[in-house]
C-alpha cells in the first residue's frame, strides 16, 4: 500500500511538471506569468532563458514518472530518479518563483520532503516498509 502511496503522487507531480514545459511556448500559458525572480527584468518566463528550463522542467518530468513506474515495477533504480526529479523539480521552479502557478508552491515542497526522505538515514526505514 505504502508503495501506491508514494508512486502516485511522484507520477502525478511529474505529470504536473508539464505545465512548465510547455507555458514558454504557447501563448495561454495556463496559469505562469512572464515575469522573472532570479534573473534580470529582461530575463522572462518566455525569453530564451525561460525557454531553456523548459527542457529542466522537461527533465524532472521524465524523472519522476519514470520514478512513480520503477517504484510500481518495483525497481531498484526509483530512488536514484526520484531523487533527480525532485532536484530538476526545483532547480526549475526557483528561478522562477514569482512566474509559477501556485500548485508549483506545493510541488516544491514535495520535491524537499522527498529529498529529505530518500536522503537521510529514513531512506533505509522507508525501503524496508514498501514491499
Amino acid at each position: 500500500m505504502l508503495k501506491y502511496v508514494i508512486a502516485i503522487p511522484l507520477i502525478v507531480h511529474g505529470l504536473a511538471n508539464l505545465g512548465g514545459v510547455f507555458a514558454p511556448w504557447t501563448k495561454n500559458m495556463q496559469g505562469f506569468k512572464d515575469a522573472a525572480w532570479l534573473f534580470s527584468q529582461n530575463t522572462t518566463f518566455k525569453s530564451g532563458v525561460g525557454k531553456a528550463f523548459s527542457l529542466v522542467w522537461l527533465a524532472s518530468t521524465i524523472c519522476l514518472v519514470t520514478a512513480g513506474a520503477g517504484l510500481l515495477l518495483e525497481q531498484p533504480w526509483w530512488v536514484p530518479v526520484a531523487i533527480a526529479g525532485c532536484i530538476c523539480s526545483l532547480v526549475a521552479i526557483l528561478p522562477w518563483w514569482k512566474a509559477v502557478v501556485t500548485g508549483a508552491y506545493f510541488g516544491a515542497v514535495f520535491d524537499v520532503v522527498v529529498s529529505i526522505l530518500l536522503l537521510s538515514p529514513l531512506r533505509g526505514f522507508l525501503l524496508q516498509a514498501i514491499p
